[in-house]
């Protein structure tokens, strides 16, 4: 992994007492990032009712810096008793060998039930360390979800309507039937669907439905060239080959839920967030226009990315009793209720949901369906440099700059020069380039 010296950002520090009296003991670091970090003071003093003898000193980081500030606090030695992580960074942090196993903790807990959780989203939590030594080794539970998301359509009910559909398609074919009828009806007002060609998210959801994995041989090369991406990239690009999405990029259109809500077109793939955002900006007469649905898989119901942000303790830490406790805390249905409640995240564990109610909103509901569905992305700290070459690849095909074949081959021989370290680690020195 590369580190860079710059830090960007150091985020605001609160001093946040777990008990009535100071405390005579170090407090427990805790970093948090954006909002989080702000809510969390919310839940603290119930946390300090159950543990009178901890105290928490929460760090808050902008989204924008943490990379950059955990990587630069693993190379001063100086990374905090238990932290967030965005649950793609936990292969990267746990080759740094900076998280504690939390396996034997989970099975001693009274609180957390690893069956309570989406399955998908617990999965990104696991990851192995390779090393020259140990060529390979399980992976091991070094997380737990702290919040969920995943990425799905949204969609307007109303223009489905007046194109004769009275639901949302479940696979490939008949959402390419909405596509093309609305195609006819919005023409000179817009298209049907919304696809910005420099996010990697719609294709990488695409491309998780399909029964062959993007990296192969130990997730040591690239496996783009397979049939499955294959087809994943094809409907991708058939978006914009079939006059179904304009080829831009999502700084090109000024507000997405605004246009959305104005008809100009009548799909978009997003995350939770975007709940929040149409209630707020849309007008009340266009509140029941608009609803959400799993995304379509090649022959019904597909997959989509597993995403959210997890909890972890540092392996390293001497408060790691304390720094577990906290993060059991964090995990209890009726807190992560009240998370949801003061944030809007998705709660990671499905028995928060029925506490917060939120199967009785449709489109809530809708997020607890594709949630069931979610895949990991590869579990390698390199992922964040493939995605990006991934979509670089799919841009350049669907700007004609290139043919399907050619152009994968080109992404693997890429993605493999990007994992040469892993093969090297996995096989040795004597490892083939």
């Amino acid at each position: 992994m590369r580190r860079r010296a710059l830090l960007l950002g150091t985020g605001a520090s609160v001093a946040l007492s777990g008990c009535t009296g100071r405390s005579s003991k170090q407090p427990l670091q805790f970093w948090a990032m954006g909002r989080e970090a702000e809510v969390v003071r919310e839940l603290l003093p119930g946390f300090a009712q159950r543990h009178p003898g901890i105290s928490v000193q929460v760090q808050q980081i902008p989204w924008s810096s943490a990379h950059e500030k955990l990587l630069t606090a693993y190379v001063g030695n100086s990374l905090p008793d238990v932290f967030q992580l965005g649950n793609t960074w936990i292969a990267e942090m746990a080759q740094l060998d900076v998280l504690a196993p939390l396996q034997a903790r989970v099975q001693a807990s009274a609180v957390v039930d690893t069956g309570d959780y989406f399955p998908g989203i617990l999965a990104t939590n696991r990851a192995a360390r390779i090393t020259a030594r140990a060529a390979s080794s399980a992976p091991v539970l070094l997380g737990l979800p702290w919040y969920v998301d995943t990425r799905l359509l949204f969609y307007r009910r109303d223009l489905l309507a007046q194109a004769g559909f009275a639901q949302m398609a479940q696979d490939w074919s008949g959402w390419a039937q909405m596509l093309e009828a609305l195609k006819a009806r919005l023409a000179g007002r817009g298209q049907p669907m919304f696809l910005a060609v420099n996010e990697f998210e719609p294709l990488l959801a695409l491309a998780l439905q399909q029964d062959e994995g993007l990296l192969r041989e130990e997730d040591t090369r690239g496996n783009f060239a397979s049939p499955g991406f294959g087809r994943a990239l094809d409907f991708y690009s058939g978006f914009f080959r079939r006059g179904w999405a304009d080829l831009q990029g999502k700084e090109q259109i000024s507000n997405l839920w605004t246009e959305f809500g104005r008809g100009r077109f009548a799909f978009f793939v997003s995350g939770p967030w975007s709940m929040g955002e149409l209630r707020r900006r849309l007008p009340p007469e266009l509140q029941a226009s608009w609803g959400c649905a799993a995304m379509p898989g090649p022959q019904g119901p597909g997959a989509s990315i597993a995403g959210g942000a997890s909890l972890v303790v540092h392996r390293h830490s001497p408060r790691q009793d304390a720094a577990w406790r906290f993060v059991e805390y964090m995990n209890e249905p009726a807190v992560q209720a009240r998370f949801h409640a003061l944030t809007g995240n998705l709660p990671a564990r499905r028995s928060a949901w029925a506490l917060a109610g939120l199967h009785a909103d449709d489109r809530t509901a809708a997020f607890a369906d594709q949630l069931q569905r979610v895949k990991p992305a590869p579990a390698v700290l390199e992922w964040e440099r493939i995605a990006v070459e991934m979509q670089r690849a799919a841009e350049q095909l669907v700007r004609g700059q290139g043919a399907l074949a050619p152009t994968l081959s080109a992404l693997d021989g890429q993605v493999d020069a990007i994992l040469a370290k892993r093969r090297w680690l996995l096989q040795g020195s004597e490892a083939r380039a």
